[in-house]
């Protein structure tokens, strides 16, 4: 007999906020000591162990009949990657620096050789870091302007507080100088003796910045910058030139950029433009643009809401003097930017298609490189270099795996580097990838792209599975994967839809997908799944829905709007309980999400308004579809509770029967496992799952 599915306690709780009472049978599941947890999961509360460990011994039994057809999905996945893969070579002095994996190992390793064509070196073994570690993964790394040292950020917790170890590339010693709970953000100074690092505070949050001078106590290191404002997070960087660091502090409408003269020993930060609520920019920097030691910024300034390039000078780069190098055009939305020499390269989006634009510098002409597929996806990866015509960029579709090229912006010529090579093998001819439209319910139109084998019957009777996710401005492109060739080459269709919250259509696409347009996103999701039934690719019963952290928040809204359009839903690390998260100021995303969601302690019409979609504050009485929810118990960003509650909500309100599953991954965060094998257990997971589901033989 099937096990019964785990219930839990009800332990009742109230309290009332902007008049309205809320009822909270599930708020033990919140871990008290949830910070201490975050560093050492044995300290979690013995009650709360118990119900999850009953929840993933349920989901394990539901999984168990299909030990064999996991095993099988397993190997297929593991048959399409290429066990001693490496990454392309990136040259910096005279050496170039590169990761590889080797045969059955879990975890990259960082590596470089002399060029031009010198032995190689291991600099960092990911697998021996991982050795006896129930989780690890790396963090940045970053070797000094002498290629002398290493230093490397590691994780071993899942909490995504790292490590900060330097090591020494001529004997492979680790120094004394280690520095804990870190973000793992890393920054050199020019000459290699100062590193630039941040801690997280009470409330997990990236706030502060710190010199450490090599060789002393990392007790003793300066605080160069503390971020005052609780919505503010804080990261590093560092412009192509080499030349500045950068402390950039922002949530998701305003940002505000210091510059760290790495040539300095002892720099204090500067404020490039002070914050304005709404305006965003990011910076690189030329030395002698137009003669003059300038910044060149991507910014939203001024009413460029598909942004816009400035310049300034670096030594006045206040908003009085900026001056636009490339003008705000409506619906093109610049991405990134990068700065060379003689040229600067753009990613832009437009019409919901990447493209890159370079731009010679001197005399301002400019160029695209073409692309022909429907729907593909692009990335520019500059690496080291700055004085250099060449520029990197990665290019995939959905049936074209993963390309890396060298394009010479000067001659216009490119240059295949690696082509992801899949060893069980693929042909992209037996693929299909299109992209369609779907009418949302004020008449916009949803893009959608689709990947599906040639002889897939279009009659309606194919499963399909359909992702989305929603927030930020974060695009979903239509880019390659190995792993999902298993669902397609058992007859599903996979697609995914850009719906509002992303930038797929500009950064209206995402404004209108946040604050008082967030119901738009739920319903473009419908809006697709009910195009793709319209259209005859599948039908309701024959859809699978999948979504992640604020993806995993519309599975949640969907599930309680449209039970009857989806056989079952995915959730992975859902944000499903919404109001409460914002209603508590002490969770390390809280302030700097209010942007996006809004403020429900302060604004009543927030609170109204989230309130009335939060997942978990909707689930009622109805027949859900089959749900599979993943959470990780040390995640910072969607604390393990959330998905715990949403779980016993919909047990207790469920009149349909069908399966409800929780499973916790009790050693990691946010990301779940950190080994490239172990992660295709749980992918293999996700796919059984939907196969069930479905009524597919596994």
């Amino acid at each position: 007999m099937a096990p019964e599915p785990p219930r839990a306690p009800r332990r009742p709780s109230e309290r009332t906020v902007h008049g309205v009472t809320l009822a909270d049978d599930y708020a033990w599941l919140r871990a008290e000591n949830w910070r201490a947890v975050m560093r050492d999961p044995s300290v979690l509360n013995a009650d709360i162990r118990t119900y999850l460990e009953a929840e993933n011994a349920f989901a394990e039994a539901y999984f168990a009949p299909m030990g064999e057809a996991k095993a099988v999905l397993v190997a297929e996945m593991r048959g399409r990657i290429k066990e001693d893969d490496s990454s392309v070579p990136a040259p910096d002095g005279s050496f170039a620096y590169f990761s590889r994996h080797r045969e059955g190992g879990q975890h990259p390793l960082y590596c470089r050789k002399p060029l031009p064509d010198g032995p190689e070196a291991i600099l960092l073994d990911g697998d021996k870091e991982a050795e006896g570690k129930a989780y690890f993964h790396f963090g940045h790394w970053r070797h000094t302007s002498d290629h002398a040292r290493l230093a490397f950020a590691a994780d071993t917790s899942g909490s995504e507080l790292y490590g900060i170890h330097i090591r020494d590339l001529s004997s492979g010693a680790d120094l004394p100088d280690l520095i804990e709970e870190t973000t793992g953000d890393l920054l050199w100074s020019a000459d290699g003796t100062v590193l630039y690092y941040i801690r997280r505070d009470a409330e997990h949050r990236p706030s502060k910045v710190f010199r450490h001078v090599l060789g002393t106590d990392p007790a003793a290191d300066t605080l160069i910058y503390d971020e005052p404002d609780k919505g503010f997070f804080v990261s590093l960087g560092e412009t192509q030139s080499h030349r500045y660091g950068l402390i950039a502090c922002g949530d998701h409408d305003t940002s505000e950029v210091h510059l760290l003269d790495l040539a300095e020993p002892a720099p204090l930060p500067r404020c490039i433009a002070p914050r304005e609520a709404g305006v965003r920019y990011e910076v690189e920097h030329h030395p002698s643009l137009s003669g003059t030691d300038s910044l060149i910024l991507l910014t939203n300034a001024d009413g460029a809401e598909d942004f816009k390039i400035v310049t300034v000078p670096t030594a006045t780069p206040d908003r009085a003097h900026w001056r636009d190098l490339v003008p705000h055009s409506a619906g093109r939305m610049i991405l990134s930017h990068t700065v060379f020499a003689g040229h600067m390269a753009r990613l832009e989006r437009e019409a919901g298609l990447p493209r890159i634009i370079v731009r010679d510098l001197v005399s301002g002409d400019e160029h695209a490189i073409a692309f022909d597929e429907e729907a593909y996806a692009l990335g520019l990866h500059p690496d080291f270099g700055f004085d250099t015509n060449a520029v990197r960029f990665t290019y995939a579709s959905m049936t074209t795996p993963s390309e890396v090229w060298d394009y010479d912006m000067a001659t216009r010529r490119r240059e295949m580097l690696k082509r992801q090579e899949v060893p069980s093998g693929h042909d992209p001819a037996d693929y299909v990838t299109r992209r369609l439209y779907a009418s949302a319910p004020d008449g916009e139109s949803v893009p959608v792209s689709l990947l599906y084998r040639k002889g897939t019957p279009l009659d309606g009777s194919a499963p399909l599975l359909l992702y989305g996710y929603g927030a930020y401005g974060i695009t979903i492109p239509a880019g390659f994967s190995t792993s999902r060739l298993s669902l397609v080459d058992r007859g599903f269709i996979y697609a995914i839809a850009h719906v509002r919250g992303g930038t797929d259509k500009g950064w209206r696409w995402y404004a209108d997908g946040k604050l008082s347009g967030k119901t738009n996103t739920f319903t473009d999701f419908i809006a697709a799944a009910e195009h793709l039934v319209a259209e005859g690719f599948t039908k309701p019963d024959r859809i699978v829905a999948q979504g992640g952290s604020a993806g995993g928040m519309l599975m949640g809204a969907v599930a309680n709007l449209r039970p009857d359009l989806f056989a079952g839903i995915v959730a992975e690390v859902p944000f499903v309980d919404v109001l409460t998260t914002m209603l508590d100021d002490t969770l390390p995303l809280t302030p700097p999400e209010w942007p996006e969601w809004g403020n429900p302690i302060t604004d009543e019409a927030a609170f109204r308004r989230i309130l009335a979609y939060s997942p978990v504050d909707n689930v009622h009485p109805q027949a859900y579809p089959s749900i599979f929810a993943l959470a990780g118990l040390t995640d910072p960003r969607v604390t393990y509770w959330e998905p715990a509650k949403w779980v016993a909500r919909l047990r207790a309100a469920d009149t349909g029967g069908r399966p409800i599953l929780l499973r916790t991954n009790m050693d990691a965060g946010h990301g779940g496992a950190a080994g490239r094998f172990d992660k295709l257990d749980e992918v293999a997971l996700v796919y059984l799952f939907a196969l069930k589901t479905v009524g597919h033989a596994t």
